[in-house]
């Protein structure tokens, strides 16, 4: 009899859906995202369930006037309090540092940075989980910008950007040219923020960025491939916000470029 099949061994080890037995910490930041918040946890709680996958989503609310941290308590009586958990701060600060504050209370080995507001779809995380399985890689990113995921993987679909217009559209393709020129990050979309990390990954990469806002994400990648880390890209539809106004204003785009030159100078 294999000792590891006897009742004694397996109670020990647990017993799992599937054969991944790894967590999955979910950190999303949010503000102003009551109408957004339901729906996306159900569209996790339901791929998570559908893939035999152990999974927490970690709420970092920014002090949302909307009634979002409401939301969240009653998505956490429904789900379980370990699986919505609601980390609120005092107000606005900052995408890094939400990041920063989630992962004080992630207790996964695997996390994944998406928004809130259905920007990042979940059904794209089986991929980044396959992929990352496949390859054994420390980071996933999805892309709006390839055909194929990277290693190459035979069920992806082309990438792509709906409710966009002209203008928003060229400015994105403009921002990753820019940093791809000066900074050869070696991924085809730094500005995105759907992500899996390894949890000791993101740890480390986190506290050698400097970065604010919308630079950090970029930055992110930037230090992963100077700190030696694989990573492999995903296409994904990006679908712009359906309730809710984006955040993205001038001040974004020309601390952006402002960032792309002090990582250029310093990385």
């Amino acid at each position: 009899m294999n000792p590891f099949e006897s009742n004694v061994s397996l109670d020990m080890q647990g017993s799992f859906e599937s054969t991944d037995t790894h967590k999955y910490s979910v950190i999303l930041p949010t503000y102003n995202e009551r109408k957004n918040l339901p729906v996306i946890v159900w569209l996790l709680a339901k791929m998570f369930k559908e893939n035999g996958l152990s999974w927490e989503v970690i709420v970092v609310d920014d002090n949302s006037p909307d009634g979002t941290q409401e939301v969240a308590r009653e998505l956490a009586s429904v789900y379980g309090e370990d699986k919505v958990v609601l980390k609120p701060r005092a107000g606005k600060l900052g995408l890094g540092t939400a990041y920063i504050h989630g992962l004080n209370f992630v207790t996964g080995d695997f996390v994944i940075i998406m928004d809130a507001d259905f920007s990042h779809h979940p059904k794209f995380i089986p991929q980044f989980i396959r992929l990352q399985k496949a390859h054994n890689l420390d980071i996933v990113t999805g892309t709006r910008y390839r055909s194929t995921a990277t290693p190459y993987s035979a069920e992806a679909t082309p990438g792509g950007v709906h409710g966009w217009d002209v203008k928003r559209k060229l400015v994105s393709r403009g921002a990753n040219y820019l940093a791809d020129t000066v900074l050869n990050p070696g991924v085809s979309d730094l500005t995105g923020s759907f992500r899996l990390y390894r949890l000791p990954v993101l740890r480390h990469i986190i506290t050698v960025t400097v970065s604010k806002g919308y630079v950090f994400q970029m930055e992110m990648m930037v230090r992963a491939r100077a700190l030696g880390y694989s990573v492999g890209e995903v296409p994904i539809t990006f679908v712009d916000r359906i309730f809710g106004d984006s955040k993205l204003g001038a001040g974004e785009i020309v601390g952006y470029a402002k960032g792309v030159w002090n990582l250029f100078v310093s990385v």
